[in-house]
């Protein structure tokens, strides 16, 4: 597979050897072995990935080193020539010898090594947690409690390539590193030096992971704390596409773009940076959102699900051309101090032409199909129709069900193995009541009647976002007008409900969906009810 950019084998309790055929995977970006049983020496070969920069071979057993099989060798060799390696943990195996002595694993947190009792770092003669180094550490790098913490937020905080561009630049500027002078532009105030910058591009500042780029939290000396994505490709062109496609993007649910450097091949985003992490936390953290109560997680999450809404409806019927996110999902969403959401990772946008249809349907023959992620993805993309806004509004459905349900669209525990999707569709089907499918944290002891009827309603326009056929879904105006009608205030509802009683008789046909004058043929002829 010369193509493979990145690769997932973990917690499969493979045995054996690290197959060196993975060596002939040129492009390959990202390789976790962690949590399986093998033995043997690192082959040679993987030293010889020219794009490697995240590997992970940890142990399955993190308490017990003794309680299974691990990698074991050397591993100076196989890592000295991964000059592209930006996070390495080999915790809990049994490797030996002496790491490359190289800026990169003189700042790798030693919980990263840890577990390895022949391991040693640089040509210091002091031991801390299986591994000889020379550094001074600080009690947080070296303390259990401490990199546990950092551990947990480099595996659950997901901060996959947040994009908004603020359309005028404030400054450009560049500045010299080791590759040549960097290209460094701008789009507010900011007093940073790249200098500055470059030295917080550790593993240890990694907070995730995204279709495009691993990203960074940087604090600067001067105050500044913003994230950084550094793109996995070297392409200029893709690089340059993404800030000229998402120029004119600004809003509020959308996160913003701050500025951009460009060194040789190294291509820097610079983006506001959210403390909350991601709304896939939120749900599957295990915390939910500390809110407290069942009404207030439940309010907590209905204002993330409006916030995502309108964020889309911006993208397909504000922006000229509109624009297809192509990867909406819970772990794109990403969550303010006061958890409110952000639409972020726009590595798989594209612009939709206003083109014919048939011209279209050429142009999507002809181009690469758009890659989402497995569990949001329309059914659409696994056949010849052409993906539209559509596609868009069926991701967001699903996003819908994952708040509502509490579980993962892949959740392996869905009675026969069924997506949730269909666990959602059969139980509907079955005219079974929709509150039995709700996460339990929202309908907990002291959960409001009314917030439970809320809940069923936005069920109901989750199911219309997942219907099979693209033309049964709603346009995403659509979708924020019924969100937004589910949870107005009851006075303003007693208020219309009389203005009605007055002034209209008593519809004998069914009434018509909300239809936005921007919607074209977007809308569809499924009403609410």
């Amino acid at each position: 597979m010369p193509e493979l950019t990145k690769l997932y084998l973990g917690r499969n309790r493979l045995t054996g050897g690290i197959p060196p055929e993975l060596g002939a995977c040129a492009k390959l970006q990202l390789l976790d072995l962690g949590g399986n049983g093998f033995s043997g020496a690192i082959p040679p070969e993987l030293g010889e990935l020219p794009s490697l920069e995240i590997a992970r071979s940890t142990s399955a057993a993190t308490g017990s080193p003794a309680t299974s099989r691990r990698a074991v060798g050397d591993t100076r060799a196989p890592l000295a020539a991964l000059q592209n390696l930006v996070t390495l943990n080999v915790s809990y195996n049994g490797f030996s010898g002496d790491l490359p002595d190289t800026p990169f694993f003189q700042k790798l947190p030693l919980s990263d090594l840890a577990g390895n009792r022949h391991l040693v770092v640089g040509d210091g003669s002091s031991r801390h947690g299986g591994a000889r180094s020379p550094r001074s550490r600080s009690p947080c790098q070296c303390c259990s409690p401490c990199s546990a913490r950092s551990s947990w937020r480099r595996r659950h905080t997901c901060w996959p390539a947040p994009t908004a561009i603020i359309p005028a630049p404030a400054g450009e500027r560049w500045s010299h590193g080791e590759g040549g002078p960097w290209e460094v532009t701008l789009y507010q105030k900011l007093d940073i030096a790249m200098d500055d910058v470059l030295r917080e591009l550790t593993s240890s500042n990694v907070i995730g992971t995204g279709s495009s780029g691993v990203v960074y939290r940087v604090e600067t000396p001067n105050g500044y704390t913003f994230a950084v994505k550094k793109m996995w490709s070297a392409s200029d062109e893709t690089f340059r596409s993404e800030i000229a496609a998402l120029g004119s993007i600004r809003h509020r649910n959308i996160v913003r773009l701050l500025g951009w450097a460009a060194n040789g091949g190294t291509r820097l985003l610079f983006y506001t940076y959210l403390p909350n992490g991601s709304l896939s936390g939120l749900l599957h953290g295990g915390g939910g959102s500390g809110k407290g109560s069942a009404n207030d997680e439940w309010a907590a999450r209905y204002h993330v699900a409006l916030g995502v809404a309108h964020a889309v409806a911006y993208l397909h019927h504000d922006c000229v051309p509109a624009i297809l996110h192509g990867d909406i999902k819970a772990m794109n969403v990403l969550l303010g101090p006061a958890y409110e959401p952000y639409l972020a990772d726009f590595g798989l946008a594209r612009v939709l032409s206003s083109a014919s249809p048939k011209q279209q349907l050429d142009d999507t023959i002809r181009q690469p199909r758009i890659a989402g992620s497995y569990g949001y993805i329309a059914p659409e993309y696994a056949s010849m129709q052409r993906i539209s806004e559509k596609s868009d509004v069926y991701s967001f459905g699903v996003v819908v069900l994952e708040i509502l349900t509490g579980r993962h669209p892949l959740d392996p525990t869905l009675p026969g193995g069924a997506h949730l999707v269909q666990w959602v569709r059969a139980h509907l089907q079955a005219t079974r009541d929709a509150a039995e499918l709700l996460d339990p944290r929202l309908t907990a002891p002291g959960a409001a009647a009314a917030d439970v009827q809320e809940m069923r309603q936005v069920l109901s326009v989750a199911a219309l976002c997942v219907a099979h056929r693209a033309d049964d879904r709603p346009a995403m105006t659509d979708v924020v007008a019924l969100l937004k009608e589910i949870r107005r205030p009851a006075a303003a509802r007693r208020r219309d409900d009389a203005t009605k009683t007055h002034s209209q008789p008593a519809p004998t046909q069914p009434v018509s969906p909300v239809r936005s004058p921007h919607s074209r043929d977007h809308s569809s002829s499924c009403s609410f009810a």
